[in-house]
C-alpha cells in the first residue's frame, strides 16, 4: 500500500466526527422534491452541496435549473487518467407518518451506532461518503482519478427531468465510468455490488360508474358497483401460480440461466430472512423461482393503493360512483413501460365489464438496467470492498429501480458500477430511516481505495 494511501486512510479515520457533522448538516434540510412546499428547500440543498464540493478543491463547479429541480455539477479533471462520474440524489422522500418517528426527521441524532434522519441512508449518506473520500484523498495531494460529480433532486419522483439534462450536456458529462452508490448492502459484514436494476412502469386506473353515489338499499343488485369491478379487475391479473396474466407480459423476460441462478442461490437471501425484515407469516410470488431470483430477476406487477366510497368513521351504506387503484410494474431486461402500458390496455379491453367505464393513466416509467460485472472498473471496486472488508462482496441484481442507469446507458453510451453503504434494515422510505455509521465509515474507506485503484493502471 503506497503511503499516499495510508496517509488518505488515516485521514479519513481522523476527520469521522466532521465527515458525521457534514452529513447531519445535509439530513437537516428538507429536501422533499415531491412537495412544491419545499421548492426553496430543494436549492438550498444544492447551494448547500455546491459550497462543500467548493471548499473540498472541485472545479467548475455549476447549479443548472432544469424545468424541475436543479442538478449540482462539479469537477477535478487533471490527472492522467480514466474519469469517473459519481451520481448522487439530494432529494428524499416524505416523512408521514410523523407520529411514528422516535425523533424529528431533519433532526438527524446518533443513537447507538446508527444516525436517524431522513435521508441518511437514501442517500445522503452515499453522496457524503464519496465527497469525504475525495476530500481525503485531495488532502494528501493529487486525485490519482479525474472525478465529475452529477448530483440531482428527482430520483425520488423518477428523475423527470435527467434524462433530458443529459441529452444537452454529453461532453460536459463524458466519462469511462459512472460510480453510483445508491445501491446498498446486503449485511453488514457483506460488501455488495449490484450489476442489475429493474425497471418501473406506474399507472393509476380509475373506474367509473353511476354519475354520483347511490343509496345501496334502492340501487343494489340493479347497479355495478365500480368498487367491486376494480377489486374483480384487479384479482384476475395474477393467476394460481402468482404468474401476471397482462397479454404478452412475459414474452420479452430474458430466462435466467444456470450460472446466474448459481450465483444468487449464494446470497444470504432466505425466506427465513425475508420473514424476518418484513414480519409477514409466509412469502408469496411467481411458482418455480427462489425468493432472490422473484426480487431481482423476474418481473412483478403491485398494488400500492385502493381509493373507493366511505372510508370514514361509522357506516354509510353507498355504491360509489368512482374506484381508483395505483399500481405498477417492476420490469427486467428487454421490457419496456411503454409496451406494458399497452399491455394492461389490452388486458382491460379483453376483461373490463359493460358495466363500467375506465381510464388508465401512464405516470412513470423507466427501462432495467443489466451491467457487466467483469468490467475493469468493476473489479477495481471488488477489490477495494474486499481489502476494507477482508472478504470477496457477492454480486446481485437489485429489485428496486435506478432510472438514471439505464439512461446513461442509451445517452451517454456509459456503464455504471453500483453500490453503497446503506443496510435493509436502514428503514428506507419509512418513519426512522436510518445509516449504520460503522459501516458507513467502512464505505468510505472503500471508496478511497477505489479511485486509488482506479488510478492504477
Amino acid at each position: 500500500m503506497t503511503d499516499y494511501r495510508v496517509k488518505t486512510l488515516e485521514y479519513g479515520h481522523s476527520q469521522a466526527a466532521a465527515f458525521l457533522k457534514n452529513l447531519q448538516d445535509l439530513v437537516s434540510i428538507p429536501s422533499i422534491s415531491t412537495d412544491p412546499d419545499h421548492k426553496d428547500d430543494m436549492l438550498r440543498t444544492a447551494n448547500w452541496l455546491a459550497d462543500h464540493l467548493r471548499q473540498i478543491g472541485m472545479e467548475h463547479i455549476q447549479i443548472y435549473p432544469t424545468a424541475g429541480h436543479p442538478v449540482v455539477y462539479a469537477d477535478w479533471l487533471h490527472a492522467q487518467a480514466e474519469t469517473v462520474l459519481i451520481y448522487g440524489h439530494y432529494d428524499v422522500q416524505p416523512v408521514e407518518p410523523l407520529d411514528e418517528w422516535h425523533s424529528g426527521p431533519f433532526t438527524p441524532e446518533v443513537r447507538g451506532e446508527n444516525l436517524y434522519g431522513r435521508g441518511t441512508s437514501d442517500m445522503k449518506g452515499q453522496i457524503i461518503a464519496a465527497i469525504s473520500a475525495i476530500d481525503s484523498i485531495l488532502k494528501q495531494g493529487p486525485l490519482p482519478v479525474n472525478v465529475k460529480f452529477m448530483l440531482e433532486g428527482e430520483e425520488e419522483i423518477g428523475s423527470p427531468h435527467l434524462a433530458a439534462f443529459m441529452q444537452e450536456h454529453t461532453d460536459l458529462l463524458k466519462a469511462d465510468i459512472a460510480l453510483n452508490p445508491d445501491a446498498g448492502m446486503i449485511a453488514p459484514d457483506l460488501p455488495t455490488i449490484v450489476y442489475g436494476l429493474r425497471g418501473l412502469a406506474y399507472f393509476e386506473l380509475r373506474v367509473y360508474g353511476p354519475a354520483h353515489d347511490l343509496h345501496s338499499g334502492i340501487f343494489g343488485g340493479v347497479i355495478h358497483n365500480p368498487a367491486q369491478a376494480l377489486c374483480e379487475l384487479i384479482a384476475g391479473m395474477h393467476d394460481n401460480q402468482g404468474r401476471v396474466t397482462l397479454p404478452g407480459f412475459y414474452d420479452r423476460v430474458r430466462p435466467l440461466s444456470e450460472q446466474e441462478r448459481s450465483e444468487l442461490a449464494r446470497l444470504p437471501m432466505t425466506d427465513e430472512s425475508y420473514l424476518e425484515q418484513t414480519g409477514s407469516p409466509i412469502t408469496w410470488g411467481e411458482a418455480g423461482y427462489t425468493s432472490a431470483e422473484r426480487t431481482g430477476a423476474r418481473p412483478t406487477l403491485e398494488i400500492h393503493g385502493l381509493l373507493s366510497g366511505f372510508t370514514g368513521k361509522g357506516s354509510k351504506t353507498v355504491i360509489p360512483a368512482v374506484a381508483m387503484v395505483k399500481l405498477s410494474s417492476r420490469l427486467v431486461p428487454d421490457q419496456d413501460p411503454k409496451e406494458v402500458y399497452q399491455q394492461l390496455l389490452a388486458y382491460l379491453h379483453a376483461n373490463a365489464p359493460k358495466s363500467i367505464r375506465w381510464e388508465l393513466i401512464e405516470m412513470q416509467g423507466g427501462k432495467a438496467s443489466m451491467s457487466d460485472p467483469n468490467l475493469p472498473a468493476t473489479q477495481k471496486l471488488a477489490k477495494a470492498l474486499e481489502t476494507v472488508w477482508n472478504k470477496k462482496p457477492v454480486y446481485k441484481r437489485e429489485g428496486g429501480s435506478i432510472p438514471v442507469v439505464g439512461d446513461m446507458q442509451e445517452i451517454l453510451g456509459m456503464d455504471s458500477v453500483l453500490t453503497g453503504f446503506g443496510l435493509p434494515s436502514d428503514n428506507v422510505h419509512a418513519p426512522n430511516e436510518k445509516l449504520h455509521l460503522p459501516t458507513w465509515y467502512s464505505g468510505i474507506d472503500a471508496l478511497i481505495h477505489f479511485f486509488y485503484n482506479m488510478g492504477e493502471k
